[in-house]
């Protein structure tokens, strides 16, 4: 009973870290990550031109439109606790098809981040939404 007690009680905790992270505007969806760019296998970050740094992160966003990969303007900002912001700059990549983009952005310590995108697709309304990660420089 009690080992099954434990098990309830780790299946909360993680929760939380297998939810999705995704915008919806009417039948637009918008999925995005953020992570630090050593993660990324040196081959796969030279395919994609990032640079791999225990102080570099990646934001990725995919536009489906209707269930559908999808183009759009995507763009952005980063703001630390300090208030300082860097302006993401979004590169689209193809591979089939999937569509997606990617910016990096420079941080130098454990800190929150607040990261702000604006999404549009063609003469659409552009969307935009926010969210807060921690991120950790890799030792």
């Amino acid at each position: 009973m009690r080992r099954l007690a434990l098990l309830l009680f780790a299946l909360c905790l993680a929760l939380p870290a297998a939810a999705e992270r995704k915008q919806t505007f009417g039948d637009l969806d918008v999925h995005y990550n953020a992570f630090n760019s050593s993660f990324l296998q040196p081959d796969i970050a030279a395919a994609v031109g990032l640079t791999r740094s225990k102080t570099q992160g990646v934001v990725n966003v995919a536009v489906l439109k209707a269930g559908k990969a999808s183009t759009a303007q995507v763009s952005g900002q980063v703001k630390n606790l300090m208030g300082q912001v860097t302006a993401l700059k979004f590169k689209q990549v193809n591979e089939g098809e999937a569509i997606y983009y990617l910016a990096q952005f420079p941080f130098d310590e454990r800190e929150v981040l607040n990261f702000t995108l604006n999404v549009q697709r063609g003469d659409e309304a552009p969307h935009s939404f926010s969210f807060d990660q921690e991120f950790f420089p890799d030792q």
